[in-house]
C-alpha cells in the first residue's frame, strides 16, 4: 500500500531526526562532547596528510565513534538519573561516576589505539623539528630557566600581579614546566620521551586551573612564553661559536 510505504518513510525520517536531535544536544549541554568533536576533527585532517591506509584509517573511526558514543551514553544516564533522582543520592552518584568512567576507559583506549597506529607516521616528522632546532649545551639550559623566569617576573609586574607565586599574567608554573619540558625534548631529540614531559607540564598548568590560582589564558600565555623563550635562546646558542664564549 502507497500509504503504508509513505508511512514507514516518515517514521525512519522522524527517527534519523530524533537522533540528530540527540547529538545535538549533547554537544550544546556536555563541553567533553564538543572536546571530541575537535579532536575527531584534528584527526581527520592529520590523516589526509598522514596518508594513513585504509585498513588503519577504518580502525581510528572506529575508536572515535567508540568514544563519542560511549559520551552520549553518559549523557543519557545522567539525564535519566536526575530524572529519577533530582535530589542527592549515593546510587545516583555511582550510576553517573561509572557512566563518566566507561568514558575514560573509551577514550584511553582510543589514544593507545590512536598511539599505535599514527607513531610511525608523526614521529619521523617529530624527531626532523627538533633535530632543526637543535640540542640546547649545558649554558643554554641555565640561560633559558633564568631568562624564562625573570621574565615572568618582569610581566607579572607589568600586569599588576600582587604576588609571583599566585595568579597575574603570565602562570609562572606553566612558563617553567614548559621549559623543562621543551628543553628535555631537544636534549634527548626523542619524541616519546618529549610527549611525556610534556603531559608533565600540562598536567603541572592543569593544576593552576584546578586550584582557581590562575585563568586559562594565563596558563597558556605562561606555556606558550616559556616554550617560545627556551627554543629562542636554544636557537641563539647554536648560531654562537664556542671560541664566543669564552
Amino acid at each position: 500500500m502507497p500509504g503504508g510505504t509513505t508511512g514507514v518513510t516518515h517514521r525512519f525520517i522522524d527517527s534519523v531526526d530524533f537522533a540528530i536531535q540527540g547529538i545535538l544536544h549533547a554537544t550544546r549541554t556536555q563541553k567533553h562532547m564538543r572536546y571530541h568533536f575537535f579532536c575527531a576533527i584534528l584527526l581527520l585532517v592529520a590523516v589526509l596528510f598522514l596518508r594513513i591506509t585504509a585498513l588503519e584509517f577504518t580502525v581510528l573511526c572506529l575508536s572515535v565513534s567508540f568514544v563519542l558514543f560511549a559520551e552520549m551514553m553518559n549523557t543519557a544516564v545522567e539525564a535519566v538519573v536526575d530524572l529519577v533522582s533530582p535530589e542527592y543520592h549515593p546510587l545516583a552518584k555511582i550510576a553517573k561516576d561509572v557512566a563518566a568512567g566507561a568514558v575514560l576507559i573509551a577514550a584511553f583506549g582510543t589514544a593507545v589505539m590512536g598511539y599505535s597506529i599514527l607513531a610511525k607516521y608523526i614521529f619521523p616528522y617529530y624527531r626532523r623539528v627538533l633535530t632543526m632546532i637543535g640540542t640546547p649545551g649545558e649554558m643554554a639550559i641555565a640561560v633559558s630557566i633564568l631568562v624564562v623566569v625573570i621574565v615572568v617576573v618582569i610581566l607579572k609586574a607589568l600586569t599588576g600581579a600582587v604576588s609571583s607565586l599566585r595568579g597575574g599574567l603570565p602562570s609562572g608554573h606553566a612558563a617553567v614546566a614548559f621549559c623543562i619540558a621543551t628543553l628535555v625534548s631537544l636534549t634527548t631529540g626523542n619524541p616519546i620521551i618529549s610527549i611525556l614531559t610534556v603531559v608533565l607540564a600540562v598536567m603541572v598548568s592543569h593544576s593552576r586551573l584546578l586550584m582557581r590560582i590562575h585563568t586559562l589564558r594565563e596558563v597558556i600565555f605562561g606555556a606558550i612564553t616559556g616554550s617560545v623563550i627556551t627554543i629562542f635562546i636554544t636557537l641563539l646558542f647554536r648560531n654562537i661559536r664556542p671560541e664566543q664564549l669564552h
